[in-house]
């Protein structure tokens, strides 16, 4: 069972250094990283290559965030320090032949470190790990799509599959995902996005009756006030921060609410700007509100209760588009101030200038992100923040609207065009009619729900399109025990990470092209976090003559297990074209598809609360939900943990080990924590300790974390994900979502013993 294989990194051997943070991001250091990490992995030709392309026109989509381009125009800089991180580790020379995989054992590759992996280069050739070997060997394109049709073939019930997606994945290859799946008889189809923005999804539809936000790039343009709350922009979306200075540059504020001032929020040097890139740089944020983990669903009914004290409601928006005002008017007037205070740790005169800005406030946008969406109410605070926008009529207008930033560049699209494990009647009628395949009806597993049916042994073939499942998601530890289990887990990738090695009883690595390379059967598509659906082209060879596209691999798939009755497969995969009329067939927002899609810039997709504003509810009409504020309490000398990401990293991609903008170098395994709380447990910086969460009657226990000194509220603590995953239940989800709640762990904490563990 290779039970050996280490689901987690392996303890560090580096020597912590802690500087001061970072008071501005990009600028002159980050064009520089830009450029060294392309130089170290591609060579200069590539990486002037693909610099040169990136979010062009006629150019690839950065396999970064889902932050979107300029309607209009592009520039010569369109991309990050962290997209250039990601596109020049894809375009790197250094490949993963055979020989070299090969040559260690799967228990032996798991002693590198998640860095060491990702820097071993592309995978050239298809691979296998049989059940009775540790060490994987090549296997043809053939060979590996019939062991897969053997194992469909085997299944005693077709719900004993499941199919994960990654964001990394085209609209294409992602409609022929979804297809696969449900010809195989499920409608188990795990995503990342069940990690990250499902509860927006619930959230937002529960509301406005569309699961995506309503504001356009410009519209930060137009926007006299931006909040940005549970999010780090300067790390996880770097790009916006340019749309952000336009806010403050064109009159408009900024009000920044989260546990951590993070740097980006505090001054932007635009890296494309001479005169500001060497000066000191736009500031960004008006004011800081460091709210407590997990309070920010009380903070937002405090706003509210100002909102509605000041009067500065739209009364006519509320009169023609909104339902629920009245009940939700009278409970937002019996909330206790002492109660929101608490549960916030915002002080109340904090919560009315904030109030006060939002009631002034014409063109209003809330922007979030995961510091949101990973806690057990963040359904709930998502229909805070789309009550508070509804009230102050904030919909169907430039510069308003609801901005939930998507973390991998075609998330959205995917969930789009169909990777939903409980789709519509409607949606599943339309396939059905257009494939000719008999579509399943009953709902499929989401990602926690698949590792619970792994760990029962309900699960015997995983097939994963792109991503990194094992440490993207919560309880490490159980995921890997999980996962074992499994008949055969097939990975579609380009690079090895720790999935390829905590493995089912036999795995396939199927090699694919990367976002930048040329794909003979032509461009694919992508939508961004906006709905701008547009093309994606790669310009460089492809790292390996064997390597397929995903497109073509799923049609593989598809071809070995069914044929061609009633659906074509192969045909499928040698013109895009063909994939995209049968998505226009299906889903009629996708209308003259292959025409728009060929314009500069692509198109909108239809969205009824900004275009409009137009509710696809039932009544028609936007929701305004009552939710109760939690009490949560926590026991004595107990704290709440919350995973970050570092700027070193992008989701499991580690790039370097050193977190500039917090001062954290040489190290990933640290929990930062406020000074008070330090002295309290009587500790100092750099001092080990072991870390329990606490759920229900479990106990989860991780040894080994440095401390940092950090500016956070008192009793709350913060760690780099994936290495802090291990700590979050699998059992411990958000309401309405399952979405794991990384960003509320109840923890102790006491010094390490160095018992040589």
């Amino acid at each position: 069972m290779r039970r050996d294989v280490k689901a987690q990194p392996p303890n560090e051997e580096e020597r912590l250094k802690i500087r001061k943070p970072k008071q501005v991001a990009a600028g002159i250091t980050g064009v520089t990283k830009s450029f060294t990490i392309g130089m170290s992995e591609a060579g200069l030709i590539r990486t002037l290559k693909t610099m040169r392309s990136v979010n062009r026109f006629d150019g690839y989509d950065c396999p970064g965030c889902a932050w979107p381009d300029p309607d209009n125009h592009r520039s010569n800089f369109e991309f990050c320090e962290n997209g250039a991180k990601a596109f020049a580790t894809e375009a790197t020379k250094k490949r993963l032949t055979p020989t070299i995989l090969s040559s260690k054992s799967v228990q032996e590759w798991s002693n590198h470190s998640d860095m060491e992996l990702d820097k071993l280069g592309r995978f050239t050739n298809p691979m296998v790990l049989r059940s009775d070997s540790n060490h994987y060997e090549e296997i043809s394109w053939d060979g590996a799509f019939e062991m897969i049709s053997q194992c469909v073939n085997n299944l005693s019930d077709p719900n004993e599959a499941a199919l994960y997606t990654s964001g990394r994945a085209s609209n294409e290859s992602a409609f022929l995902w979804g297809t696969l799946a449900r010809q195989i008889g499920t409608n188990n189809l795990p995503d990342c996005s069940n990690m990250c923005h499902e509860s927006s999804g619930v959230g937002l539809t529960t509301s406005i009756g569309i699961g995506k936000g309503t504001v356009r790039l410009d519209c930060f343009d137009k926007a006299d006030l931006v909040i940005v709350i549970g999010q780090n922009p300067g790390t996880n979306h770097p790009r916006m921060l340019s749309a952000l200075a336009n806010t403050k540059r064109n009159g408009g504020s900024v009000i920044s609410i989260n546990p951590l001032l993070e740097s980006g929020l505090n001054r932007f040097k635009h890296p494309q700007e001479i005169i500001r890139l060497l000066g000191r740089g736009t500031p960004i944020a008006d004011a800081h509100f460091p709210v407590r983990i997990g309070g920010d669903q009380a903070l937002l009914q405090g706003v509210a209760k100002v909102v509605l004290e000041l009067g500065r409601i739209d009364h006519s928006f509320i009169e023609e588009h909104i339902d629920g005002f009245e009940d939700w008017q009278k409970h937002i007037s019996s909330v206790n101030w002492e109660d929101i205070v608490t549960q916030s740790g915002i002080l109340k005169e904090q919560i009315i200038e904030i109030g006060n800005a939002v009631s002034n406030a014409k063109n209003m946008i809330i922007c979030w992100a995961m510091g949101i969406t990973q806690h057990e109410n963040a359904v709930a605070t998502i229909q805070e923040i789309s009550n508070l926008l509804l009230v102050g009529g904030h919909f169907g207008r430039p510069g308003a609207g609801a901005c939930p930033v998507r973390g991998h560049s075609n998330v959205q699209g995917d969930r789009t065009v169909g990777i939903n494990h409980n789709p519509s009647s409607s949606f599943l009628d339309a396939c059905e009619r257009e494939t000719g395949i008999i579509m399943p009806r009953d709902s499929g597993f989401d990602s926690v729900e698949f590792i619970h049916a792994a760990r029962n042994d309900r699960v015997r073939l995983f097939m994963a399109l792109g991503g990194n499942l094992l440490s993207a998601m919560s309880d490490t530890e159980e995921v890997a025990n999980s996962i074992r289990n499994i008949d055969l887990t097939v990975q579609i990738s380009t690079k090895l990470n720790r999935s390829h090695l905590v493995t089912g009883k036999q795995a396939l690595i199927l090699p694919c092209l990367g976002r930048t390379e040329i794909d003979p059967s032509g461009f694919v598509t992508v939508e961004n976090s906006m709905g701008v659906v547009h093309s994606s082209k790669g310009n460089l060879e492809p790292g390996s003559k064997s390597l397929m596209s995903e497109a073509a691999i799923v049609s593989g798939i598809g071809s070995s297990c069914f044929g061609s009755n009633p659906f074509k497969w192969l045909e499928m995969s040698n013109d895009y074209d063909k994939i995209r009329d049968l998505i226009e067939s299906v889903l009629p927002i996708f209308s003259n598809y292959n025409k728009r899609v060929r314009e500069e810039g692509g198109f909108y997709l239809p969205n009824g609360p900004r275009d409009g504003p137009t509710w696809d509810t039932p009544k028609g009409k936007a929701i305004m939900h009552v939710n109760i504020i939690p009490n949560r309490v926590i026991k004595k000398n107990r704290f709440i943990l919350m995973t970050v990401r570092s700027h070193d990293q992008y989701n499991t991609t580690i790039y370097g080990m050193d977190d500039r903008y917090r001062g954290v170098y040489n190290s990933r395994r640290v929990v930062m924590m406020n000074q008070l709380d330090i002295d309290h447990l009587g500790l100092n910086a750099k001092d080990e300790v072991d870390i329990t969460s606490h759920f229900n009657e479990r106990e989860i226990v991780s040894n080994r974390w440095k401390v940092v000194p950090y500016d956070i509220p008192r009793g709350n603590l913060a760690a780099y994900f994936p290495e802090a995953n291990v700590l979050v239940p699998l059992e411990s989800v958000a309401k309405g979502s399952n979405t794991p709640t990384s960003k509320w762990i109840e923890v102790s904490v006491r010094p390490h013993i160095n018992d040589g563990n």
